[in-house]
């Protein structure tokens, strides 16, 4: 690629910008630097501005942030994408998913209203005396809108970019391997009609996702036996639902057709309902989806999964049997690192098929930076994003803050919603961090009983000489909304009486928070 040559305006030196995009004056003495490497060099009115080459491979959410850093900071970047913008989480994950989950939310406040809140909706079936489900879904409609969402998020992501001075190519990049003498590196991209394009990269990031794992004796056939991407293409809605793990997609999908008017069996290799989040919080999700009627299989791992008719028939280890009308894979995902040339270009995978990064997101190829799921760092949006920020600065020289993953918050969309950030009841228990723990259960809030809310708490872990804040949980409606105030304190290493002290609106979810942060502040006060 021919590097984009621009003419500039003279402008002082700034004093902690990028190294790679600063104006250079006359040259003075030995500070004087010579252009970074594989850079385009434009002079005017006696100044020089080095134009640093940026290809992004992958337009998720470490791909499109990495970019609109990298062009605010004055690179020429490309993305490199094959589906469009937002990648996997916009077009068939994260939006879309929340999406239904949304309907389904309203849904399970229509069922819940008569029993914890007494409002009635009246039509010509049973007497109200004898509750009944009135109100319904079109999944089709729903599905209609999803996936109409997600296009004009992408659409809007596309526009960011291009707006920010990006050049957004369509098509699969691979990395080509080695170096050229002055450093830069070489990405081919290949469009759909099979016509290529070599371009010339001083920095790649590679931000390629993943994809949903298969079970060889359980293939998706998009009619019947579904992966979650899949799962937009209904019309109708699923009468009897098998979803096969229960990991945050199952329990998310498990949830939310549950709500739709799906019957639903969820099928469990492990001993609970979300292995890898709070045990706590993970039981009362568990204890919520039995009582609305989810039949939860624990510890009973799929083998096979067949169309048997218009029926789908899930095969288990022990040699049980479970039909259904459709089943729902939620396995995992697999990193898309296959053929894009990582290895050959000197880039270390992992047994898993992961890039290994370290916490500024480098690769082991000098110049090649890696972000998002085919990292396997944290498979949330917000860590892509984060990830392909920091590539940025860092290689820019910009200001940069290495990953800090206990910092990380997290939200699993189920109702009631588990929200999670800092070190967990897991690393307590472990003895990996010495931390005092109180756990408040919603039913003592009073704006939680005026809104008919039974399930849930709030926790926070505190270490106890201190009682700096180092963790928190919150399983409630709207969750992900009530760990930010937590998420603060875990970042900036406030207390628990800092956070006890600050003025909370009565009532409110919120004062939980604060009643929590009292009781943990009382225990360090009283020495125990």
């Amino acid at each position: 690629m021919v590097p984009r040559v621009r003419e500039v305006a003279p402008r002082a030196r700034g004093t902690g910008g990028s190294h790679h995009t600063a104006v250079q004056s006359t040259p003075r003495g030995p500070k004087a630097r010579r252009p970074p490497p594989g850079e385009s060099k434009v002079r005017a009115c006696g100044t020089m501005e080095y134009v640093t080459r940026i290809v992004i491979i992958g337009g998720g959410p470490g791909g499109y942030e990495a970019a609109l850093v990298a062009a605010s900071l004055g690179a020429e970047v490309t993305v490199v994408d094959c589906d469009g913008l937002g990648g996997a989480s916009v077009l068939t994950d994260c939006v879309p998913s929340k999406t239904l989950i949304a309907t389904a939310e309203v849904m399970t406040t229509f069922d819940s209203s008569y029993e914890e809140l007494g409002i009635i909706v009246e039509d010509d079936t049973p007497h109200i005396d004898r509750p009944a489900r009135v109100v319904g879904v079109d999944l089709g409609k729903v599905n209609r809108r999803v996936k109409r969402l997600a296009l004009a998020q992408s659409h809007d992501i596309t526009a960011s970019v291009t707006r920010a001075g990006g050049r957004v190519m369509r098509g699969r990049g691979r990395l080509e391997p080695g170096q050229a003498p002055d450093g830069s590196r070489k990405v081919t991209v290949t469009a759909a009609d099979g016509t290529s394009e070599g371009l010339i990269a001083d920095a790649v990031l590679i931000a390629t996702g993943a994809h949903p794992r298969e079970i060889p004796d359980a293939l998706p056939d998009g009619e019947r036996i579904l992966n979650w991407t899949q799962v937009y293409d209904l019309d109708e809605l699923p009468e009897e639902l098998i979803v096969v793990g229960s990991g945050v997609t199952g329990a998310e999908f498990a949830g939310a057709y549950q709500a739709l008017g799906s019957r639903v069996t969820l099928v469990s290799s492990r001993d609970r309902v979300l292995p890898g989040e709070d045990p706590d919080a993970a039981a009362v999700l568990e204890d919520v989806f039995r009582r609305r009627g989810m039949n939860v299989m624990a510890r009973s791992r799929a083998q096979s999964a067949k169309r048997v008719g218009d029926r789908v028939e899930v095969t288990l280890a022990d040699g049980r049997t479970i039909s259904g009308t459709h089943c729902l894979m939620a396995v995992g995902s697999i990193p898309n690192t296959e053929g894009i040339g990582l290895e050959a270009a000197g880039v270390k995978l992992t047994d898993s098929g992961h890039v290994w990064t370290d916490k500024v997101s480098r690769t082991t190829a000098p110049g090649v930076y890696a972000a998002g799921d085919c990292t396997g760092v944290f498979a949330l949006a917000s860590v892509a994003a984060m990830q392909g920020r920091i590539a940025m600065y860092h290689f820019l020289g910009d200001a940069v803050t290495p990953l800090n993953l206990k910092t990380v918050s997290a939200n699993v969309f189920t109702d009631p919603e588990i929200a999670t950030v800092g070190y967990s009841q897991a690393d307590v228990d472990s003895g990996k961090i010495d931390a005092r723990v109180v756990k408040l259960p919603l039913l003592r809030n009073p704006r939680a009983k005026m809104q008919g809310i039974r399930d849930g708490f709030v926790k926070l872990f505190c270490r106890p000489g201190t009682g700096i804040v180092v963790g928190g949980v919150v399983v409630s409606p709207r969750a992900s909304e009530l760990i930010h105030p937590i998420s603060i304190a875990v970042d900036n290493n406030l207390t628990v009486e800092q956070i006890a002290s600050a003025f909370t609106v009565y009532p409110s979810l919120s004062g939980s928070i604060a009643e929590v942060a009292r009781q943990l502040h009382s225990r360090k006060t009283a020495g125990e």
